[in-house]
């Protein structure tokens, strides 16, 4: 067994598509519209989905917003600089909402960016098994 992906209702697909592709540099992997229906699927990640863990990205048509509700935590991200990355992600447009440093109870190096519909993504040091 592994996980498949991740899905994220999105209120403007093609803003959150640039937000995932551009600011944080996932590819778009596939796209499907589904008019019957009334909305369409679009997956993104960092590598093809037969061998990695992606994100789903639905956006219903009729929807233009989606309220994120109390259970909802946040994506984590691995990357290789925390503080480097969040230049890059605020050079891009990007919103950073925890500013790069250690974790309040640890070493790890940790910050927080907010995609366009305001889900949380954790950018996160390698871990040094703390």
């Amino acid at each position: 067994m592994r996980i498949l992906h991740t899905m994220l209702r999105v209120g403007d697909l093609e803003k959150s598509i640039a937000f995932y592709t551009e600011v944080l540099g996932m590819t778009l992997l596939r796209r499907k519209d589904y008019p019957e229906g009334r909305f369409t699927l679009a997956f993104v990640g960092y590598g093809n989905e037969a061998e990695n863990s992606v994100l789903e990205l639905t956006h219903n048509w009729d929807t233009p917003s989606y309220d994120l509700g109390t259970g909802y935590g946040h994506i984590a991200i691995e990357v290789n600089d925390v503080y480097k990355a969040c230049e890059q992600i605020k050079a891009a447009g990007g919103k950073v909402v925890r500013e790069a440093g250690p974790m309040m109870h640890g070493s790890s190096i940790l910050a927080f960016v907010e995609d366009p519909d305001g889900y949380k993504i954790e950018l996160l040091s390698p871990s040094r098994g703390d």
